[in-house]
């Protein structure tokens, strides 16, 4: 008869198997379940740390081989450039052809057309009677009647033949924009109809033509540079009806470098680079010939000035440094009134009194640099300076930094106005000794603070302003490119760490909440195969052990 569910179970016949094993507990299956899983969860996590400790070049892709070439597939030229290759564009005429075909119209006074022959460079000295006076005979070639503001010109037509040039873009390192942003200023500042409109037209025009460009829209102009030929004030208008243009403060230009012969120091953006002189070697041996005619002359005066004080500025530091030369004496220096004159009409005049001077004063003018302080180190003088602004934090490129005392001479203008010095006392306290090794010094820095004629450069491995120029801002992008590659590098390397944490976590949650629930289930059917029949007899199940009963009682 068969046993109810509530029956005690009946007793093995003899001869029958015994089944002497003892069901574990339910508490004792659940513990060992637990201890497995919290082992598997600790070995996933050992291995979870050491994937994110594994070094960054686990996930780096693999380097490609580069199918550069540089330009024309010169070899000299790869070597020579190896700082990278430069890509002029081609801009619409009305940026910069137009502009020197309409030169007569630039200036309100005189016709400019004279100051952009030669490619900026203006007539050259042999045409110019005052100039071929004071120039020597084996120097003329490379001397010019050049004005101050045609920077934008002598780059371009340089640039134009440049052996580092390409016309491939996709090689480029550097993006010159040859823009004659200070001509065409220049020729609405003074203009009685001009308007603020006018000024910026042709800046407004030039960004929305380059924001078109492939490769300015691809980096956002930071790999692109422009030369300015006025001041920077000249192109930084503040207020609806303020001085100038807004060329710099534009959108499109806050990444693009500029050239510019007086730069805020201030903004990172603005590189001072050389007022252009009537200095143009065409190759180093005629810079060699110019630096032994001026460390050879007969300089007589102690110091020289040349300038004007501006009659709407009342208390014009001019007016301070004219009265100092007349209290030293016409033995000691010797000085050019500007007032009533023009004296970078042709230069001589101001050439010929620093060619004579030991040193040159040189305080601010319009602005805080004037190109007078290159006119008197190319004339091998030594420059006495009044503002730091001058010469000191401007042109850092081409001034070497913590030596100024042994190129310069600087006197605080605020105890020369009171009285308490005096220029001659001062220069007069230098030893003959020392004002040699001074002008020498600055004898030697006449290559880079001139523009050569050659669209080859100096040569001989003598850098002037515009390879001096040209080599820093092709630094200036290699360093933005690695700095820029090298955060975009650490983006991916950490999303794709990211986004493998994640995965591997997604995969081995549901890994280890599969393996959790297999091992419960395993541990509670071990124990469930041992359990009495009792146990689990009321909801029909049937174990092994079980059947080993039911089968032993049939008989």
């Amino acid at each position: 008869m068969p046993e109810s569910p509530t029956s005690p179970p009946t007793s093995p016949l003899p001869g029958s198997p015994t089944n002497n094993a003892t069901p574990p507990s339910p508490v004792s299956a659940l513990l060992r379940a637990t201890v497995l899983f919290a082992a598997f969860l600790a070995l996933q996590l050992v291995l979870f740390k050491s994937l994110l400790t594994f070094p960054s070049s686990r996930f780096l892709p693999a380097p490609r081989r580069s199918n550069s070439t540089w330009a024309n597939g010169a070899v000299d030229d790869a070597e020579e450039c190896k700082a990278g290759l430069i890509y002029v564009y081609d801009l619409p005429p009305e940026f910069n052809h137009d502009l020197v075909a309409h030169c007569d119209r630039l200036w309100p006074w005189y016709s400019f057309c004279p100051y952009l022959s030669n490619g900026g460079l203006g007539r050259p000295a042999a045409e110019v009677p005052a100039l071929s006076a004071i120039v020597p005979n084996a120097s003329m070639p490379n001397w010019y009647n050049t004005d101050q503001f045609p920077l934008e010109v002598i780059v371009h037509r340089r640039l134009l033949s440049h052996r580092c040039r390409t016309i491939d873009a996709s090689l480029a390192t550097a993006f010159y924009v040859p823009f004659y942003a200070g001509l065409d200023v220049g020729s609405h500042l003074w203009g009685p109809n001009s308007t603020v409109a006018d000024r910026d037209r042709a800046g407004a025009r030039l960004l929305r033509w380059l924001r078109g460009q492939p490769f300015f829209a691809k980096s956002g102009g930071w790999d692109h540079f422009i030369t300015l030929g006025r001041i920077t004030w000249d192109f930084r208008r503040y207020g609806a009806d303020g001085w100038g243009t807004n060329l710099v403060l534009m959108p499109g230009m806050e990444n693009v470098t500029r050239l510019v012969i007086e730069g805020d120091r201030l903004d990172p953006l603005d590189v001072g680079v050389p007022y252009p002189t009537g200095f143009h070697p065409r190759r180093a041996a005629d810079v060699r010939a110019w630096q032994e005619h001026v460390l050879s002359l007969d300089r007589r005066n102690l110091f020289g000035f040349a300038g004007a004080p501006r009659s709407g500025f009342p208390d014009d530091f001019r007016d301070v440094l004219l009265e100092e030369c007349e209290d030293a004496g016409s033995d000691r220096c010797r000085a050019v009134d500007c007032r009533g004159t023009r004296c970078n009409d042709d230069g001589a005049a101001v050439m010929r009194l620093f060619m004579g001077s030991r040193f040159c004063l040189q305080p601010r003018g319009d602005s805080f640099t004037r190109r007078s302080l290159f006119d008197c180190m190319v004339a091998g003088a030594v420059p006495v300076l009044f503002w730091r602004r001058t010469a000191y934090d401007a042109y850092r490129w081409f001034l070497p930094r913590g030596e100024e005392g042994e190129w310069s001479v600087f006197i605080d203008r605020r105890a020369l106005r009171v009285g308490n010095v005096s220029v001659r006392d001062v220069l007069e306290g230098y030893s003959e000794r020392r004002v040699r090794r001074m002008r020498e010094r600055v004898v030697e820095m006449i290559p880079r603070l001139v523009y050569g004629s050659s669209p080859d450069g100096l040569g001989d491995g003598m850098d002037d302003a515009l390879d001096v120029a040209l080599g820093g801002v092709l630094k200036r992008f290699r360093h933005r490119r690695w700095s820029i590659g090298h955060e975009e590098l650490e983006l991916n390397l950490s999303q794709l760490e990211l986004n493998f944490s994640t995965s591997w976590i997604e995969s081995n949650y549901f890994c280890g909440l599969f393996t959790f629930t297999v091992t419960i289930f395993v541990g509670f059917r071990e124990h469930c195969s041992r359990a009495p029949a009792w146990a689990f007899g009321r909801w029909g199940t049937t174990t092994a052990w079980q059947q080993q009963n039911d089968d032993a009682s049939n008989f």
